[in-house]
């Protein structure tokens, strides 16, 4: 889908990496090592993205980091392109299908802090979960998304692990 708007890969993994989540964050250099791609071509996205105020940068202990501008008009339609891109809206409304009392729903590690990769993990809170459902939908859900799906229920949110909220009740 985006990649028939979008024709550039290193922009594709920008805008993933800073519209998935708005705390993400990062500098030329760790983006092109994060990417495997050139720092020329890291740089030269970044300004465009930058120019047209996707992103916002700012100088921390003399690095140029940036960030999403969650002030920009398309801010949040670009966030929700992502999210669908990435498939989440369709993970949170099947879990909420039959799951049982939802609290919340996380993606973890890589995902979490934008980084695009073929397999996603999920946290979910809540009591009285259907953990046959569960390990029934991680293969659903893979076959959806074209990624592996690898599901933790729990009845509490307090791992200590990188994690993004996607849904909270």
């Amino acid at each position: 889908m985006i990649e028939s708007i979008i024709k550039s890969q290193t922009r594709q993994k920008l805008l993933i990496k800073f519209f998935v989540n708005i705390a993400n964050t990062g500098y030329l250099n760790q983006l092109a090592d994060e990417f495997s791609e050139s720092t020329n071509s890291v740089r030269k996205e970044l300004n465009n993205l930058t120019k047209a105020n996707f992103l916002i940068k700012k100088t921390v202990q003399n690095k140029v980091v940036y960030q999403a501008n969650k002030n920009h008009p398309l801010f949040y339609d670009l966030q929700n392109i992502v999210k669908k891109y990435l498939g989440i809206e369709d993970l949170v409304s099947t879990v909420l299908e039959r799951m049982g009392s939802v609290r919340e729903i996380f993606l973890l590690g890589d995902f979490a802090n934008g980084i695009y990769t073929d397999q996603i993990d999920v946290l979910i809170t809540g009591n009285n979960l259907n953990l046959d459902y569960i390990s029934d939908l991680e293969i659903r859900l893979s076959n959806l998304l074209n990624k592996k799906v690898v599901i933790i229920s729990s009845s509490s949110s307090k791992i200590k692990i990188d994690k993004l909220l996607v849904f909270s009740n």
